[in-house]
């Protein structure tokens, strides 16, 4: 028995498992029930697959619990903000709550029914189309956000005694200085106002403007990295600035 998926989609799976047995099986079962997948890569170490998983796109691992470098657990406390799907396989049955709290889409025991593995696939079809979805849905959204921001009027600002006018995408960032807010320019100028973050916060809230930190408003469309371990982006004038943990989420969804 087979599963089909689709006959242009490939799921790519990762393997990961300190026992070179256990390997080997999931690899027979997967290639002689689970048509559709490709097993790109398969690992003993998990140092390793974090290495791998950091710089390669997959949609399924895989994952084993007890292993020697660390346990499956505190592997994927590693990849917080994780696109591929989990499941957990194992030869115990205690794990399976903390397999749900980490989000595991399903827990298979060892040894592996094939029957139990191709519904595990199935379920993994339907997760990594409805990503793909969402994924394309975003980015639609995002272009259409982007081409509306750039044909969007200037922004009035009093400064000085006259107003001035600015497009808002020459806007790098905001930085609060008390009763005061300096405006970071594209061409390198800087801008100081009489007017606390809030009222430029309000001024550009219609607009891809976010507040990462009680300090700093950035334009969205200049953020060129985020460090997930150090908790900074990176903008397009190279500054580097903090993001508040507890708005974190809300901007990795604006993103």
């Amino acid at each position: 028995m087979y599963i089909y998926i689709y006959e242009d989609q490939m799921l790519k799976v990762v393997l990961i498992d300190d026992e070179p047995l256990a390997l080997q099986s999931m690899t027979w079962e997967l290639e002689h029930f689970c048509k559709n997948v490709t097993i790109v890569a398969t690992f003993s170490s998990v140092v390793k697959a974090t290495e791998y998983l950091s710089e390669n796109l997959v949609d399924c691992i895989f994952l084993d619990v007890e292993m020697p470098e660390m346990d499956g657990f505190q592997f994927l406390e590693q990849f917080p903000l994780r696109q591929f799907a989990v499941v957990i396989t194992t030869a115990f049955d205690q794990y399976a709550i903390k397999a749900i709290r980490k989000q595991a889409l399903d827990y298979l025991l060892k040894p592996i029914d094939s029957d139990e593995l191709i519904d595990c696939i199935e379920k993994v079809s339907r997760a990594a189309v409805k990503t793909s979805f969402q994924q394309t849905l975003e980015n639609t959204v995002k272009n259409f956000v982007n081409t509306s921001n750039a044909s969007v009027k200037k922004v009035s600002i009093a400064c000085n005694g006259k107003i001035i006018f600015i497009n808002p995408d020459d806007i790098i960032y905001c930085e609060s200085d008390g009763n005061y807010c300096t405006l970071f320019l594209e061409n390198k100028q800087k801008i100081l106002i009489t007017q606390k973050l809030k009222f430029m916060e309000e001024k550009l809230a219609e607009l891809f403007f976010f507040r990462i930190h009680n300090s700093y408003l950035v334009n969205l469309n200049k953020v060129q990295e985020y460090h997930k371990s150090d908790e900074f982006v990176m903008l397009a004038n190279h500054v580097k600035l903090p993001v508040s943990r507890h708005r974190k989420a809300a901007f990795l969804e604006k993103l």
